[in-house]
C-alpha cells in the first residue's frame, strides 16, 4: 500500500518492487478518483484530491518508475517495457457535471500521447486505457445527492466488470516488442458516452 500522491512513498515503492523482483518490466498507473458534481457547489477539496491522485500521482509514479522501465526496455530478454495509464471516456468526451474529473482524464491522455513519442525510440511503449463504466467502488466516493444521481444514470446498464480493464492492459504488454497498442477504448455495450 502506498500513497501516490507522496512523491516518497511512490519512489520506496518502486524501489520495493525491484528490491524483491529484480526489475520493473510494467507499471500500470491505475488509481484514481472520481469525485463529480456541478462545478459551482462543489468543494474545492474534491478538485485538488482528484488532481492530487489522478495526476500528480501519476506523475510520481510514472517517474519513479521511468529510469526502471528504461534499464527493462535495454536489457531485460523481451527487449522492451511497458507502461499504462488509466484513463477514462472522461478523457476524451465532457459532459455537465464531470468537469473536473474531465480535466483530469484528458490530461492523463495528453501526458500519455506526449511520453509515448518522448519514450517511443527507447522501446518503452506507452499505452492508455479508457474505461466506460466499470462496476467499482468508485462512484461510493461521490457526496451525498449526486452520488443518487449518478447512479440513477447507470440504473439498469450492465457494467464493465473490473477484470474486462485487466484484459485490455494484458493484451496490450503481452504482444510482441514489435507492436503498440497506444490506445484502448473500452466502453459498456449499452454505453452512450
Amino acid at each position: 500500500a502506498v500513497d501516490i500522491t507522496d512523491r516518497q512513498q511512490a519512489t520506496a515503492a518502486i524501489d520495493h518492487v525491484v528490491a524483491t523482483l529484480g526489475r520493473v518490466d510494467t507499471l500500470v498507473n491505475n488509481a484514481g478518483l472520481m469525485l463529480v458534481g456541478p462545478v459551482a457547489d462543489a468543494p474545492p477539496e474534491e478538485w485538488d484530491r482528484m488532481i492530487d491522485v489522478n495526476v500528480q500521482g501519476l506523475l510520481n509514479m510514472t517517474q519513479a518508475a521511468l529510469p526502471h522501465l528504461l534499464q527493462a526496455a535495454a536489457e531485460a530478454p523481451r527487449e522492451v517495457a511497458d507502461l499504462v495509464n488509466i484513463s477514462s471516456t472522461a478523457g476524451r468526451v465532457a459532459r455537465a457535471g464531470t468537469a473536473v474529473y474531465n480535466l483530469t482524464k484528458f490530461g492523463v491522455n495528453a501526458f500519455t500521447e506526449a511520453l509515448r513519442q518522448e519514450l517511443q525510440p527507447k522501446r518503452v511503449r506507452v499505452s492508455v486505457v479508457e474505461p466506460g463504466t466499470v462496476d467499482t467502488e468508485l462512484s461510493s466516493h461521490i457526496r451525498d445527492g449526486v452520488r443518487e444521481a449518478v447512479q440513477g444514470q447507470l440504473a439498469g446498464m450492465e457494467m464493465l466488470r473490473p477484470e474486462d480493464i485487466a484484459d485490455a492492459v494484458s493484451y496490450i504488454v503481452t504482444r510482441d516488442r514489435r507492436v503498440a497498442v497506444n490506445e484502448v477504448l473500452v466502453r459498456a455495450s449499452a454505453q452512450t458516452w
